[in-house]
């Protein structure tokens, strides 16, 4: 039903002096849900299974993102293009952090009574999770698209491997590069062992 109409027809009850059935008309048809925040803090093993599951798109909107360390190593060699900002400022952050970072959200979201397990995660951008809340894909009119192949756009997360491991080690000096190089190797590495098993 349109919630409007519900509304509309407490009103109406309201205006006859009826409040009891205008409470209960609300209470039954369009009832006050308290949404409590949640914060869910995920594992950088973790963010790099389900961004490569969903080939490092935004499965909202169909968009192309990019792994968060290789955001990073940009703003390293190009501060002043490029700058980062940790509480994602946008007037001292570029605005790439929003559009390309990529983040997990709950498909039905938990404050709604939704899962906090893989199969209700799904890779979107900073952006849209920060416009997709605590609101439902119904409520929004959203429909999840399907994931893209990992072998065709990999987020730069080859790139950002390549170059922490080969081309500046002294990289990995910095915390933040080190901890996303161990998990960004341990999945390579995984991937590759699947691989060849499936393959033998």
């Amino acid at each position: 039903m349109d919630n409007s109409i519900v509304l509309e027809e407490a009103c109406a009850l309201l205006e006859q002096g009826n409040s009891d059935l205008a409470s209960w008309v609300i209470k039954t048809k369009y009832p006050f849900s308290p949404i409590k925040k949640s914060s869910r803090q995920y594992t950088p093993q973790q963010m790099i299974a389900i961004f490569s599951r969903d080939g490092f798109i935004d499965r909202y909107k169909g968009t192309r993102l990019i792994f968060p360390p290789a955001l990073r190593l940009i703003s390293h060699y190009l501060p002043q293009e490029f700058p980062y900002h940790k509480n994602g400022k946008m007037t001292e952050g570029h605005i790439a952090y929003w559009e390309l970072f990529p983040t997990i959200d709950h498909i039905y979201p938990i404050a709604r009574g939704g899962m906090d397990a893989p199969e209700n995660w799904i890779t979107c951008s900073m952006l849209t999770n920060s416009i997709k809340s605590n609101w439902t894909l119904e409520q929004l009119g959203w429909s999840v698209l399907p994931p893209a192949d990992i072998h065709e756009w990999d987020g730069m997360l080859g790139w950002f491997i390549n170059t922490t491991t080969t081309k500046n080690k002294q990289l990995l000096s910095v915390p933040y590069f080190k901890k996303w190089h161990s998990a960004a190797v341990e999945f390579q590495s995984s991937n590759d062992d699947r691989g060849s098993t499936e393959s033998s």
